[in-house]
């Protein structure tokens, strides 16, 4: 079994409502996107990825379809609270706003870009492992052993 690992970059902005400090108040970071994804590699003469779990440029274009080309210079709103009056106004001023089912934190982000991959990865690879810095020291990670339950 072989992990290869691809990272991405995002500008992305959130609104955590109800929290008790200063990232109530709508704030962006730079997000960097660890995508770690394991299997065997392919051991066929004849395939045109072969010696390759899955090409970079596959995880490439998965990561960037689902994740970076949407949240990319967006605005993460919780649309299950009353944020979401923030966000239909922001909305209609022209920004690019995401409406989650979910309080847009790093963790919770991490349980949705674990899905959003997931979906759309070849049969013969998993995704293994996410890790998302919010900031240069603050990061949160996703292990798949210790989400086999919840995914």
């Amino acid at each position: 079994m072989i992990r290869i690992t691809k990272i991405f970059n995002f500008e992305t902005a959130h609104v955590l409502y109800n929290y008790d400090g200063k990232c109530k108040n709508m704030h962006g970071h730079s997000y960097k996107l660890f995508v770690t994804v394991k299997g065997n590699p392919i051991n066929d003469l004849d395939h045109h990825k072969n010696g390759m779990v899955v090409d970079f440029g596959d995880i490439k274009k998965i990561v960037k379809e689902e994740i970076v080309d949407i949240w990319d210079h967006a605005v993460l709103v919780n649309g299950d609270s009353p944020h979401k009056l923030l966000g239909e106004s922001l909305e209609s001023q022209g920004h690019k706003v995401i409406f989650c089912d979910y309080q847009p934190t790093c963790e919770n982000m991490l349980y949705d870009i674990a899905t959003k991959i997931k979906s759309k990865l070849p049969n013969h690879v998993q995704l293994a492992y996410l890790k998302l810095h919010e900031t240069e020291n603050s990061y949160g990670e996703w292990i798949a052993e210790e989400n086999q339950l919840r995914y």
